[in-house]
C-alpha cells in the first residue's frame, strides 16, 4: 500500500499595526542606491499594497514573544510604508497585511529574504507591451501609463510601437524565434505583410542583424535628411498627405519619408514657383531641374553683372563686425582653446560678415532680355539660382561675346570643340538599366569602360583642385609641357592641356557636380572673378601690379582647368591613339604623386552607385577582401549581387579602400588595397561583423 504524500502547511497571515513592525537585520537587501523608495511609496498611495510583508515574531532572551515583528522579506515595501507614515499619509497603527513565519522555523530569516529577491522573474517585454496596450484601449493615455509606472513616456511609446508589428512575428518572438532588437527593428514599418515578407527573407539569410531588417523595410523610402526633404520641409510633406516612418528605438535622423512621389511633386512645384519668380525678372529663358551636371553651362556665354553696393548702414555694420572680430582674435591670440561663448560669437560674426559681403548681382536690362537662368536644388537642400547665361546666337554684340569667352570657358569646364558632345552629355551621364543589370554569373570581367571613364573624371577634378592649390607644382608642370612642345615638337599625350584648352567631362557620374573638389573649384573661381577688373587694359595693369604669390596662385587656378587625367575608350576613327591615352595617364600619375593627391581625403568613398553596383561580384569580393580580410569577404560571398553591393558598402566605409583607377600616384607604402592577410584581430571591423564572427 502506497504511503500518503505529506501535505505542507503554509504560514498564517494577518493584519499587524505598522507600529508593531521593525526592519530585520537579516534582510539581505542592504544597498539603498537605486531602490526608488519614493516611487514605490507613491504607487502604494495610488493603488494600495499589492503584496504583504513576510514577518517573524521578535522574542526576548528567554524566547518569549514581545509583541513586535521583524521584517526580513519586504524591506523595500516597509521603507515605502515608513515614508508614507512620515508624510502623515498613513497612520502609525494602520493594519499591514503580513505573512507570519513561526519564531522557531527551521528556515533562516536570511533564506526568506534572499529567496524573495532571487526567485522573482522579470516580466517579458511582450507581456508588458500587451498590458500597456490593454490599458491604452481602456482609456488611459500614454502619459498616464508612464506616470503610473514611473517611466518616461518615450518608454511607453516604444512598447506601444510594437502594436504595429505583425501578430505572426509577435508569436515568433514569444517562442524565442527572434531577439527583442530584431522585433524592434520591424516596428519601423506599419505594413504587416511587408514585415512578414522581410522576415521570410531574413530567416533564410546568414545575417539577421536589426540593421538589415531596417534597411529592407526602408529601401523604398527617402531619408528625412535628404536634400529634397530639407528643401520641402516635413510639415509641408505631411500636409500634402505624406507619411513619415519613425524609429523609436534608434536614432533615425528625422525618419524616412514613405511617399517619394509626393515628395518629388512638392519639390518640383516649389522649384517651378521659384522659377516663375526668376522668370518675372525678365529673363528670356529659365531652366528647372533637381540638379544640373558639372559643366552644364559650357555651351553658354556668361553675362557679367554688377554687385549691389552696400548702403551706409550696411557699411557701418560691416566695419563694426570686422572691428569686433579683430578685437576678439587679438584678445585670445595666445589662448589654446576659445571659450564656448566666444567661439559661438565668432561664428555669428563670420556669418554676418559673409551675408553682407555676398552681394546680389545686378544685371543690365538689355542683357536680361537676351539671357537666362538655371533653377535647381543644391546639395544642402537649399534653392540654387544661377543667373546670367546666354546662348551665343542671342548676343548680337560680338565684342561682348569675345569678352566673355575665356571667363565662360574657365567657369563651365569645356572648350568650344567639346560642343559636339552636348547632345550626348545628358544621356551618357546617367546610369542605364544595362549598367545596373544583375550579373547572373560570377565571371571576372574587366571593369566597364564607362565606369573607368567616370572614375578618371572624378580623379581629374580632384587633381585640378589639388593642382590649383599648389602653384609651384603647377608652374613646374606647365614649363615641362611647354618645353616638350617647343623644344621637341612633342604635343601628343599631354596631361596638362596648356594653352589653356579647358577639358570637359562628356561622361560623368550624377554626383560629380556636388563633390568636394567641385565645390572648392567653384568657390575659388568665384573669388578670383570678383577680384578681376572688367576693363581689359585695367586688368592687364592689375595683373602687372599683383604680388608674386598671387600671380602664381592665379596661374595655378587657370591652368587647373586644363588638367586631363581622363581614360577614354579609343575610337578607331578618332584622333586620340591608345598610346596617347597611356602616356596621358602615366603623366597624370606623376602629377598626382607630386601633389600628394589622396582621393580619400578629397571625399571619394566606394558606394553602390559609384562603383560596387557597377562591377561584377568577384570585383566586390576582391575589394572587401583587400580592405577587411578573407573572413569579412566570406560573410557576404553567398549574397546576390544587389545585396552583396549594399553590404560591401557598409564594410568598406572608413576602410580607405580605393579601386585601381584611383590608386595611381599614391606612395607605395600608402597605396590602399594591397593584398594582405587580414584577420579579425588586426583589422577593426564594424560592430555588426564582429557580432557575426563571434556567432560563428
Amino acid at each position: 500500500m502506497a504511503s500518503a504524500i505529506q501535505k505542507i502547511s503554509l504560514s498564517s497571515s494577518r493584519d499587524i499595526p505598522f507600529s508593531k513592525l521593525v526592519l530585520s537585520q537579516s534582510n539581505v537587501r542592504r544597498i539603498k542606491a537605486g531602490q526608488s523608495i519614493e516611487e514605490l511609496a507613491a504607487d502604494i498611495e495610488r493603488r494600495g499594497l499589492l503584496q504583504g510583508l513576510n514577518v517573524r515574531p521578535v522574542v526576548d532572551d528567554a524566547g518569549t514573544e514581545t509583541g513586535m515583528f521583524e521584517v526580513p522579506a519586504g524591506g523595500r515595501r516597509f521603507r515605502a510604508l515608513e515614508l508614507l507614515v512620515k508624510q502623515k499619509k498613513l497612520n502609525k497603527t494602520a493594519p499591514i497585511p503580513c505573512v507570519v513565519r513561526d519564531a522557531g522555523s527551521p528556515i533562516l530569516a536570511e533564506d526568506d529574504s534572499l529567496a524573495e529577491n532571487v526567485q522573482r522573474v522579470a516580466l517579458h517585454p511582450l507581456d508588458q507591451f500587451r498590458a500597456f496596450r490593454d490599458m491604452l484601449e481602456k482609456g488611459m493615455s500614454e502619459e498616464e501609463i508612464a506616470a503610473a509606472f514611473f517611466v518616461p513616456a518615450a518608454v511607453v511609446r516604444q512598447r506601444l510601437r510594437l502594436m504595429t508589428v505583425s501578430e505572426k512575428l509577435l508569436d515568433v518572438y514569444e517562442q524565442d524565434g527572434m531577439r527583442l532588437e530584431q522585433l524592434m527593428a520591424f516596428s519601423i514599418s506599419d505594413d504587416a505583410a511587408r514585415q512578414e515578407q522581410v522576415w521570410e527573407i531574413v530567416v533564410q539569410s546568414h545575417n539577421r542583424e536589426p540593421y538589415v531588417i531596417r534597411r529592407m523595410l526602408t529601401e523604398k523610402t527617402v531619408r528625412a535628411s535628404d536634400a529634397r526633404a530639407r528643401f520641402v520641409g516635413l510639415d509641408a510633406y505631411v500636409a500634402a498627405g505624406g507619411h513619415v516612418m519613425r524609429d523609436l528605438f534608434e536614432a533615425d535622423d528625422g525618419g524616412w519619408l514613405q511617399d517619394p512621389a509626393i515628395l518629388d511633386r512638392l519639390v518640383m512645384e516649389k522649384l517651378q514657383a521659384a522659377a516663375e519668380q526668376v522668370r518675372a525678372e525678365g529673363w528670356k529663358w529659365v531652366e528647372t531641374a533637381l540638379s544640373f551636371p558639372w559643366g552644364h553651362t559650357r555651351h553658354l556665354i556668361e553675362i557679367d553683372g554688377t554687385p549691389a553696393l552696400l548702403s551706409e548702414g550696411e557699411t557701418a555694420r560691416l566695419t563694426a563686425l570686422h572691428a569686433e572680430q579683430e578685437t576678439i582674435e587679438a584678445e585670445y591670440a595666445e589662448a589654446d582653446e576659445l571659450p564656448d561663448e566666444i567661439d559661438h560669437r565668432l561664428g555669428e560674426i563670420e556669418q554676418a560678415i559673409e551675408a553682407l559681403e555676398t552681394r546680389p548681382v545686378i544685371f543690365d536690362p538689355g542683357d536680361i532680355v537676351r539671357g537666362g537662368a538655371f533653377v535647381s536644388l543644391d546639395s544642402d537642400g537649399t534653392l540654387l539660382i544661377e543667373r546670367g547665361f546666354a546662348h551665343p546666337e542671342d548676343l548680337e554684340d560680338e565684342n561682348l561675346s569675345d569678352t566673355h569667352d575665356l571667363a565662360a570657358a574657365l567657369e563651365d569646364g569645356a572648350a568650344p570643340e567639346d560642343h559636339a558632345d552636348d547632345t550626348t552629355a545628358g544621356t551618357t551621364g546617367q546610369h542605364t538599366a544595362t549598367d545596373d543589370a544583375e550579373d547572373e554569373d560570377d565571371l571576372r570581367r574587366p571593369i566597364p569602360d564607362r565606369l573607368l571613364s567616370e572614375l578618371t573624371a572624378w580623379r581629374t577634378l580632384a587633381l585640378r583642385d589639388a593642382f590649383a592649390s599648389n602653384p609651384d607644382v603647377a608652374l613646374t608642370e606647365f614649363l615641362h609641357t611647354l618645353c616638350l612642345s617647343l623644344f621637341r615638337d612633342d604635343r601628343s599625350g599631354a596631361c596638362l592641356e596648356a594653352g589653356v584648352r579647358v577639358v570637359g567631362f562628356p561622361i560623368q557620374a550624377p554626383d560629380l557636380a556636388s563633390s568636394l573638389a567641385a565645390h572648392a573649384l567653384r568657390a575659388r573661381h568665384e573669388g578670383w572673378k570678383q577680384d578681376l577688373p572688367q576693363d581689359e587694359d585695367e586688368l592687364w595693369a592689375w595683373l602687372d601690379r599683383l604680388d608674386e604669390t598671387s600671380r602664381l596662385a592665379l596661374l595655378a587656378h587657370c591652368l587647373s582647368f586644363g588638367v586631363n587625367a581622363l581614360f577614354e575608350k579609343v575610337n578607331p576613327h578618332g584622333s586620340v591613339s591608345p598610346r596617347a591615352i597611356e602616356r596621358r595617364l602615366a603623366r597624370s600619375n606623376r602629377l598626382a604623386s607630386a601633389l600628394h593627391l589622396d582621393p580619400i581625403e578629397a571625399g571619394w568613398q566606394p558606394t553602390v552607385e559609384n562603383y560596387l553596383g557597377r562591377v561584377t561580384k568577384p570585383h566586390i569580393l576582391d575589394a572587401v577582401r583587400e580592405a577587411r580580410g578573407e573572413q569579412a569577404a566570406g560573410l557576404i560571398a553567398h549574397l546576390k549581387k544587389a545585396d552583396m553591393a549594399r553590404e560591401a558598402e557598409r564594410l568598406l566605409e572608413g576602410s580607405g579602400w580605393l579601386p585601381e583607377a584611383l590608386r595611381a600616384g599614391l606612395p607605395d607604402d600608402a597605396a590602399p588595397g594591397e593584398e594582405q592577410n587580414h584577420t579579425a584581430e588586426d583589422v577593426e571591423l564594424p560592430a555588426f561583423l564582429n557580432a557575426e564572427i563571434a556567432a560563428e
